[in-house]
């Protein structure tokens, strides 16, 4: 995948923190996907819709782009403008009900916004888990803690983003918390690649959020966090 194709889909109204891109990018070139133009992908916490344009362009397959924060109508607007409204659906829904048929997506894709909702353990088997297919695949990239930090968020973060410290875990401890089931084949987790460039493009941004982020940048972000990358690939069936 080339990031800089989609350059010109990238800006401070799209963008809601490190380039969402690059870190789709990372997880493509490491777990490619092989899907048919039927396939349906659920891209949970889409934001503006910049992830699930990319992944509509890049798999050819159908998307379901879902987001709490951001109305299906606003985010289709967008895709219209972008020539891809009719292989992306924006969908405005909580992630802890979900309002999909059973096993009805091939791929989950979730870009910066996982850990908002899914940190505790569990959360994957009950509310993730039935809706995707068998054979299905997992793609997540959040921010979290490097490992050798494991624990200490609150100390190390608070200053940076308060209250929401908690949510920052390691690769490790993601691991713990997605679990077991009788229908995963495997869950990996590791520290992702593209930091600095995802974070680069972000504090370049003309956006008050990435202002206040450039701050702390030096002293607590770039010492202290990482982009945790979490696939999971689903066991064929019986």
């Amino acid at each position: 995948m080339n990031v800089g194709d989609y350059k010109a889909y990238v800006s401070a109204e799209t963008m809601m923190g490190p380039n969402s891109i690059r870190i789709l990018a990372e997880l493509f070139d490491k777990y490619p996907l092989q899907l048919a133009p039927d396939d349906r992908i659920l891209d949970l916490g889409c934001g503006t819709g910049l992830t699930s344009l990319v992944i509509a362009k890049e798999t050819g397959a159908k998307v379901f782009a879902n987001d709490l924060w951001v109305s299906a109508q606003e985010n289709e607007k967008r895709f219209a403008a972008w020539g891809v409204e009719e292989q992306v659906t924006p969908v405005c829904e909580d992630a802890n009900s979900l309002p999909f048929e059973e096993q009805q997506f091939q791929v989950l894709i979730s870009i910066d916004a996982y850990h908002y909702f899914a940190g505790s353990k569990g959360f994957f088997q009950e509310k993730i888990l039935p809706f995707i297919k068998d054979a299905g695949e997992v793609l997540i990239g959040i921010p979290g803690l490097k490992d050798e930090y494991a624990g200490h968020a609150k100390e190390l973060l608070s200053d940076w983003i308060g209250e929401d410290a908690y949510m920052f875990k390691s690769p490790k401890h993601w691991k713990e918390i997605i679990g077991n089931s009788d229908r995963i084949q495997s869950v990996k987790t590791w520290e992702m690649d593209c930091f600095s460039e995802a974070w680069d493009d972000w504090l370049a941004a003309n956006n008050k959020f990435a202002l206040g982020d450039k701050k702390y940048f030096e002293a607590v972000i770039k010492p202290y966090t990482c982009f945790v990358g979490i696939y999971i690939n689903l066991k064929k069936a019986l």
